[in-house]
């Protein structure tokens, strides 16, 4: 026997990384040092800074990739992967330099994971950073033929005086809402229990939805801030603070970027629920509270800013096509969100 009787093909490895060579050299930024097939990744630190700060992040998607699985549609996943990673740097302020992805999978499909591939370098040019590098597992007996999983790190950097850690943050801070392009990448385990248990399948084209697919839907990349908002604080925008709004929803999320002794008060009728959250709470009888404590709800990204420049955020983010609105402001606290639920 050898390794490819065992369900292993090296072979089908090797050209694997040769197809997707392109794909990543497409990234680069001027500091990356080599290319693709060493044992690591190289990056020299950009110049500039006096007191240079890294900012590390991880995650992955999550069960949203069985949807993908499903339909056998590759290409947007990967954006997702980037983005719950990137997003996460941005909130310290960061500028994300490079990101790695590790894939496991029960048997190589070539074409198919160079679809996820070309997803992560999609999501890496939208972020501004570079692929440097990444792992390719096969597993067989360990993943079923046609399924894989993915994992991401993205490395960014700040200036330490210009890093955000919550001590910026101050009572009056106005919190500005960034719109979110659907679901994102949390709350799926929910999402396939309402669509399996209630008889729907992703084929499907519920009214409310406008015509699309309920795969189509789901599919719908996660939103990738960073460049809009890194445009912004050098525009002279003045952000206190940043939240991604992740798996766990604005109550989890938004606390976090806040300092000791604060609240948030949150206007609910400040924003429209888009129609995809409306058809999960009525479809599956959800809760407002496990809706809120599950999913964006059509938040993906949100600044805390001085009063006075509330509006000249707003209409900012207006201008880089991202639907910007005021949702609540920063109160005396223990770290709750008030109002949310009224």
């Amino acid at each position: 026997m050898d390794y490819k009787d065992a369900g292993v093909d090296v072979e089908a490895g090797r050209e694997f990384v040769n197809q997707i060579r392109n794909l990543v050299h497409s990234t680069f930024r001027p500091e990356v040092i080599g290319g693709l097939g060493g044992f690591s990744g190289c990056f020299q630190l950009p110049g500039g800074l006096k007191e240079p700060v890294l900012v590390s992040g991880t995650d992955g998607v999550g069960t949203k990739l069985s949807i993908a699985q499903v339909l056998n549609s590759h290409d947007t996943v990967g954006i997702d992967l980037v983005a719950m990673c990137v997003n996460d740097v941005l909130t310290s302020g960061a500028e994300p330099l490079f990101f790695l992805d590790y894939v496991a999978t029960g048997q190589l499909d070539k074409q198919q994971l160079t679809q996820v591939v070309a997803g992560i370098a999609s999501g890496c040019k939208q972020a501004g950073c570079a692929l440097l590098g990444g792992e390719t597992a096969e597993m067989p007996g360990f993943y079923q033929v046609g399924e894989y999983d993915l994992a991401g790190f993205c490395v960014g950097i700040v200036e330490k005086s210009q890093m955000l850690d919550g001590s910026q943050v101050q009572v009056g801070d106005v919190a500005i809402a960034l719109a979110s392009a659907g679901v994102h990448s949390n709350g799926f385990s929910l999402v396939r229990k309402i669509v399996s248990e209630k008889g729907f399948s992703w084929s499907d084209r519920p009214e409310l939805l406008g015509g699309q697919t309920l795969g189509e839907v789901f599919l719908t990349p996660t939103r990738i801030y960073v460049k809009s908002v890194l445009a912004a604080r050098q525009a002279g925008l003045e952000i206190h603070g940043m939240a991604h709004i992740t798996g766990g929803g604005l109550p989890e999320n938004l606390p976090r970027c806040l300092n000791v002794g604060q609240g948030i008060k949150i206007d609910p009728n400040s924003w429209s629920i888009p129609p995809i959250f409306q058809w999960l709470a009525s479809t599956g009888a959800v809760s407002p509270q496990a809706m809120y404590n599950t999913f964006n709800m059509g938040i993906g990204f949100v600044l805390l800013v001085p009063p006075h420049q509330a509006q000249q955020t707003i209409s900012y983010f207006k201008f880089q096509n991202i639907a910007a609105f005021a949702i609540g402001e920063v109160i005396p606290g223990a770290g709750e969100l008030a109002g949310l639920y009224v």
